[in-house]
């Protein structure tokens, strides 16, 4: 039985693996904490069935358990990260402080220094393309809830190269829970409602700095320019990324779908959708799947639809899967 630590579960993405984490079959929740809330129980503070005592950070027994996940605000994360790490137990975290491989990535998108540029470069946490790095690791990064959409949108054809442009488009929407649980202007009901508003469109989202790192990395050939437009959809949950990517004259769908299937036919939480079918938030929501869609627009232009829910495999679902390939255990183990 592998004994967890979870820090940060007030929040919807620590809730939310909480949630899985009790019908997992080889966990078992040692603590949880919140810095806001600590002293009471969980139901108290997010009604529901759930109601474990809620402890203070500084209380967090790291030594008691084999495994912690973060689900702190970057910036605070690295340094409980190094505690939970000198205290023996291995650490999966969600924010974005290990997500970056260098110090200087990390200080150019979220403008601040690094607090322990010592731990880096971490092993970055999507099974589906990074998995021999994640097998026994002390310390893994839980990739952000719109790069795990692009990233296995894109990884086929950046890993076959021969792109006729390395620039890509991505046209993305997030459900409301993706702004977090602290309460801000632009996702109170009235202004989220019967509306839909993108925001830091261009090359300004934090997120493009993590989805061009891991898109160079898999690359073959020029590593890619992402242009991303992020939007906020009147919905609880979920992820649609719509990618539009310039490809040779030549290449056919069948050519794509080829490329698709063969990267993904072996991997129980990416559905490469039959031809003339369009991926849907209605395809993952509640479950740990990436749906795509492929369309060749026409000679040279490729649309992928790449669908997630932003809270399982754009977070606590992923989390898990990275435990269970860190301790060894069937990737697919408490996330059916």
């Amino acid at each position: 039985m592998i004994k967890v630590g979870i820090c940060g579960t007030t929040g919807y993405a620590g809730y939310e693996l909480l949630r899985w984490l009790t019908r997992h079959p080889e966990a078992h929740i040692t603590f949880t904490t919140s810095e806001s809330q600590a002293g009471k129980t969980l139901a108290e503070v997010f009604p529901g069935p759930l109601d474990t005592p809620l402890l203070a950070l500084d209380d967090a027994p790291f030594h008691e358990v084999d495994v912690v996940f973060l689900c702190l605000p970057h910036g605070v994360t690295a340094q409980v990260a190094q505690r939970a790490l000198d205290a023996g137990t291995r650490v999966i975290d969600f924010s974005a402080d290990f997500r970056l491989t260098s110090a200087a990535a990390y200080h150019r998108w979220y403008d601040q220094d690094h607090p322990t540029p010592e731990l880096l470069p971490v092993p970055y946490g999507l099974p589906e393309l990074n998995r021999a790095a994640l097998t026994d690791a002390r310390l893994i990064a839980n990739p952000g809830c719109y790069p795990t959409s692009v990233l296995l949108g894109i990884a086929p054809v950046l890993r076959v190269g021969g792109l006729a442009d390395p620039t890509m488009i991505v046209d993305a929407k997030s459900g409301v829970s993706g702004a977090g649980r602290v309460p801000k202007q632009n996702t109170h009901f009235v202004e989220v409602n019967e509306n839909l508003a993108p925001y830091n469109i261009g090359h300004v989202h934090r997120h493009v700095g993590e989805m061009e790192q891991e898109a160079a990395r898999l690359a073959t050939g020029s590593a890619p320019q992402i242009i991303f437009s992020p939007h906020l959809l009147p919905i609880n949950r979920g992820i649609l990324s719509t990618i539009y990517v310039r490809v040779p004259g030549d290449w056919t769908e069948e050519y794509v779908r080829s490329l698709y299937v063969e990267a993904y036919t072996k991997e129980p939480f990416v559905r490469v959708l039959p031809a003339g079918q369009l991926a849907t938030i209605a395809h993952v929501a509640h479950t740990n799947q990436c749906a795509l869609s492929l369309t060749l627009a026409q000679p040279g232009t490729l649309i992928v639809v790449s669908c997630t829910d932003n809270l399982v495999k754009g977070a606590a679902g992923q989390a898990i899967q990275n435990m269970n390939v860190m301790f060894g255990l069937a990737e697919t183990t408490g996330l059916f």
